[in-house]
């Protein structure tokens, strides 16, 4: 896997998700960043998650990566090189706490092991890419389920707001926002990361005391 230079994340860029969580529908990109630690491949192995800070929630998202720095004059999908499946991880007791007292949500997100990542695949494109769905299935039960189609700002919108607010630079990723359907995870999970048929990447769960 190239080196990964930047995460961007997407808060509630889903309709259905936001409604689950109780938040309000934005009206512009909600942008976090994860650390470049918080990066592991999902290839098969066990992956070590906290157990003391409360429940570890998964949520499923298209992840783009950005094939050359950010140019307002090219067309988006030239400006993406590959896509995969991941999971952005979030301590929903710990980011909880913070939303009350209006701190950043970095410790409920920045956690190691919090951006799980399938195995990256070149972009189709815009069009091709709404063709399909990305899914997460947990214990071969399928938990969650999206498309680009229904995000409430457009890959080029999020593309474009990050690039000019905060710079875009070849090898930076963005995890997309996830769907409704986000919950808990328990030790001893096998979870599967599947765009429309192709599995990218799987893992299992195993909590530990930090």
């Amino acid at each position: 896997m190239d080196e990964i230079k930047n995460i961007y994340c997407i808060g509630r860029n889903y309709v259905e998700h936001v409604h689950e969580l109780g938040n309000i529908v934005p009206t512009s990109p909600v942008v976090f960043n994860k650390p470049t630690h918080a990066i592991v491949e999902a290839n098969g192995q066990e992956i070590d998650l906290p157990s003391d800070k409360g429940e570890v929630h998964f949520e499923a998202e298209l992840v783009i990566k950005m094939g050359q720095d950010y140019n307002p004059e090219l067309p988006v999908q030239d400006l993406i090189s590959e896509m995969t499946i991941g999971l952005d991880l979030t301590l929903r007791d710990v980011q909880s706490a913070l939303k009350e007292k209006q701190h950043p949500w970095l410790l409920s997100k920045g956690f190691p092991n919090a951006a799980i990542i399938g195995k990256f695949i070149p972009f189709p494109g815009i069009e091709p890419c709404a063709k399909k769905d990305f899914r997460l299935f947990i214990n071969d039960s399928l938990r969650q389920k999206g498309n680009i189609q229904h995000m409430i700002f457009p890959i080029g919108h999020l593309i474009r707001f990050i690039g000019e607010n905060l710079g875009l630079k070849k090898g930076d990723i963005i995890f997309t926002g996830t769907p409704e359907g986000v919950g808990p995870l328990q030790d001893g999970d096998i979870l599967s990361l599947l765009w429309e048929e192709e599995e990218l990447g799987t893992c299992i769960v195993k909590f530990h005391h930090t």
